[in-house]
């Protein structure tokens, strides 16, 4: 029996092993998709592929815009490397409180999320009024490589 006392381990924090990004090869990507540009995850708006000299490589130009940010980036890899694609999760929430500068929101399996800020644009000012004026509001919330943020919001459908 002691020798199964050393297995006997509580971990604080389990996750399912997800990874925050995925590889895929640079002649694989597609417009409208997603992929990380300078460490950031970026929807891809402009993509061209360019040939080079007698013995080099085809190249890829992205041009990608932030999403959490909407800055623009741009790269330029050879089209057989692989780039970094994030996982890119929208998840659709009701909104049940507004405190301290967070949004305090419910998921449709019933979990409660307290870490949402409001977002510090035009939306946030959106989201505020519409929830002041005690309308029901679903907010879209887009997550990728441990960074969350509200993109939209919706007035939720009567009766639910």
């Amino acid at each position: 029996m002691s020798d199964d006392e050393q297995h006997n381990q509580t971990f604080e924090q389990a996750s399912a092993g997800a990874s925050l990004t995925f590889p895929m090869q640079c002649s694989a990507l597609r417009k409208n998709g997603h992929v990380v540009i300078k460490g950031r995850p970026c929807k891809i708006v402009e993509m061209s592929t360019s040939k080079t000299g007698k013995h080099g490589h085809a190249k890829v130009h992205l041009v990608g815009i932030d999403i959490f940010t909407n800055k623009k980036l741009e790269e330029i890899c050879p089209s057989t490397h692989n780039m970094d694609v994030p996982n890119v999760s929208r998840r659709e929430y009701q909104l049940v409180n507004i405190e301290d500068g967070f949004l305090s929101l419910m998921g449709q399996d019933h979990t409660s999320k307290d870490d949402v800020k409001v977002p510090e644009d035009p939306l946030g000012k959106e989201i505020k009024d519409g929830f002041d004026d005690e309308k029901d509001l679903l907010v879209t919330v887009v997550s990728a490589m441990g960074e969350e943020a509200v993109i939209s919001w919706k007035e939720a459908p009567k009766g639910s």
